[in-house]
């Protein structure tokens, strides 16, 4: 068994721990006060140099190597989710209407797991290594937070790494994809207005339900009659809104939804698209319609040089590990804004329960994890940092 892989499963039952601890006293984005307090003190007692409180709630903690050298970013976050746990867990959630329902919490167990690999290792590293452990990733812009507070300075870092575990495939899976990885999304927000009036005098109105209708049926035509097959892209409307009474005709509506695509090209296409669709089709019925995108998370896209060294460091820990290269997700993520800045690779490990029973996906309220995938993703992550740093050594 690989060195990393067996120390990582020997600290397991403390990985364990801190991962249920941490899932029973969930925290939403911006609040994460107790969990913060806790990666800053194992972080302390490890030796790391500690910054609290960046990105409000967020912890950096920097290791430096015994020689000189290039800084890599290693990220976690660990924000809750505002949802009801249903698991019946010893573990579950104490905070009513909050959970870790999407494998925060292991995440941080994870990180900080690397964070014992990594001390133990001190000696022989050279450079720096800057864990992030990040508020807020689940759309309340914990990353971009980050970022403005100047977690990429003091050193700046040449590569970042990440990785989610992943309930879409069981423990001994890994997806590890150059290029385009997770989508990019956008939250956009329409309001329709016209003229209300009663419902049996229609005339006398200037219906906007009508011309929101007719929109969310025009934007289905942007995906399918002005982007390729061959290209991924999703526009799903998921709000309609409007009216008070079942005889009113409204004034206004409104509607709104979500728009995943892999390139930033096409995403600027289908938006543009979007608002001559929306504007064309209320005008044409009288209208005046008003688009907005109120949310914009880029694509997660994997330099290849950082794919490769993660591919060969999760089969060096692990050689019977399935690796999925080509593997996509249409979910966002705001890592991407860390690679955006410094090149590197997001890469997600499989931990689905093994009973099938027990299986349901991200941010659902019977959500679990197979504790196992724990000390695999830690070794991995370790292991890729090490490769990294002696990668950029050699350059």
């Amino acid at each position: 068994m690989h060195p990393i892989l067996a120390r990582a499963r020997e600290l397991k039952d403390r990985t364990v721990d801190w991962r249920r601890d941490l899932h029973a006293h969930p925290e939403l984005g911006f609040q994460e006060v107790r969990t913060s307090a806790l990666v800053a003190k194992e972080l302390l007692r490890l030796g790391y140099r500690v910054e609290t409180g960046a990105g409000k709630t967020g912890v950096v903690g920097v290791l430096a190597g015994e020689k000189p050298g290039a800084c890599i970013l290693l990220r976690f976050d660990m924000d809750g989710l505002p949802i009801q746990e249903e698991t019946g867990a010893e573990y579950a959630s104490i905070n009513p209407g909050v959970m870790h329902a999407c494998g925060h919490d292991g995440h941080v167990a994870v990180g900080l797991t690397v964070a014992n690999l990594l001390a133990e290792k001190v000696e022989g590293i050279q450079g720096t290594i800057k864990l992030i452990f990040q508020p807020a990733e689940e759309g309340l812009g914990g990353a971009a937070a980050m970022i403005k507070d100047g977690v990429l300075r003091n050193p700046p870092p040449k590569a970042s790494l990440g990785l989610h575990l992943w309930n879409e495939q069981p423990v001994g899976w890994a997806a590890i994809t150059a290029g385009a990885f997770m989508a990019s999304s956008d939250m956009f927000r329409v309001k329709i207005s016209g003229k209300g009036g009663h419902g049996a005098l229609p005339q006398n109105t200037t219906d906007p339900l009508l011309a929101g209708a007719l929109v969310v049926n025009a934007l289905q035509s942007v995906v399918s009659r002005n982007v390729s097959p061959l290209q991924p892209a999703v526009i799903s409307v998921t709000q309609f809104q409007g009216g008070t009474a079942l005889n009113i005709i409204p004034d206004e509506i409104t509607l709104g939804g979500t728009v995943r695509t892999y390139d930033a090209e096409l995403r600027n296409l289908i938006i543009g698209r979007m608002k001559t669709i929306i504007e064309g089709v209320s005008a044409s019925l009288g209208c005046a319609a008003e688009f907005e995108i109120v949310e914009h998370t880029p694509a997660v896209t994997n330099a290849a040089d950082a794919a490769a060294v993660v591919q060969k460091a999760a089969l060096a820990v692990e050689p019977g590990i399935v690796i999925d290269e080509t593997y996509r997700s249409s979910v966002s993520e705001d890592m991407s804004l860390f690679l955006q800045a410094v090149p590197g690779c997001f890469f997600f490990v499989g931990s689905a329960p093994v009973d099938p029973r027990k299986r349901f996906g991200h941010h659902h309220p019977k959500f679990d994890i197979d504790e196992d995938a724990l000390p695999l993703a830690a070794g991995i992550l370790t292991q890729a940092a090490l490769s990294m740093l002696a990668k950029l050594a050699g350059e």
